[in-house]
C-alpha cells in the first residue's frame, strides 16, 4: 500500500503540471500577474531614484528667484505719462453720472456704467478725448526729450 499512496502523490503532482499544461490561461494569468508586480517594483525604484538624485544635485545659484523683484529707482524729476482718452472721459462721465445717479456711491458702479458707455459710443463722439489724450502726449514727449538731455549732460 505503501507504494499506493507513493504513487498517488506522485499522481497528483504530475495532475497539477498537467492542468497547468492543459489549461494555459492559468498559466499565463500567473505570469501576467509576475510581469505587473515587477513593472509596479520598477516604478517605485525609478521614483526612488529620481527623488535620490534631486536630493544629491547641488542647486544653481546662479538662477534668479521669481519671487524677488529687482527693485528699479525711480526719478522724481522724470515726467510722468500722460493719461489715455479713456481716463479723460472717465472724468467726465464721473461727474455727469453722479449728478444723475446720487444714490449710487460703489465705484465699481460707476466703472461698470462707464465701460458701457464709452463701448456704445461712436468713434465721432470719441473723438474729443483723443485729441485731449494726443495733445498731452505730445507735451509728455517734448518733457521726456528735455528730461534725457538733462539726465545725459550730467
Amino acid at each position: 500500500m505503501a507504494k499506493k499512496a507513493s504513487k498517488s502523490k506522485n499522481d497528483r503532482s504530475s495532475s497539477t503540471s498537467v492542468t497547468s499544461a492543459k489549461n494555459p490561461s492559468t498559466a499565463s494569468n500567473h505570469q501576467m500577474a509576475l510581469r505587473v508586480k515587477s513593472s509596479e517594483k520598477m516604478k517605485k525604484t525609478a521614483e526612488e531614484s529620481v527623488v535620490s538624485e534631486r536630493e544629491k544635485r547641488p542647486k544653481s545659484k546662479s538662477r534668479p528667484k521669481s519671487k524677488l523683484k529687482k527693485k528699479t529707482k525711480i526719478d522724481a524729476k522724470m515726467p510722468k505719462k500722460p493719461p489715455t482718452a479713456f481716463f479723460y472721459f472717465l472724468e467726465d462721465f464721473r461727474k455727469d453720472f453722479q449728478e444723475q445717479n446720487p444714490d449710487i456711491k460703489s465705484m465699481r458702479d460707476i466703472g461698470k456704467a462707464c465701460g458701457e458707455k464709452w463701448k456704445t459710443m461712436t468713434y465721432e463722439e470719441k473723438v474729443k478725448y483723443y485729441d485731449i489724450a494726443t495733445g498731452k502726449r505730445a507735451e509728455f514727449d517734448r518733457a521726456m526729450a528735455e528730461y534725457i538731455k538733462r539726465k545725459w549732460r550730467r
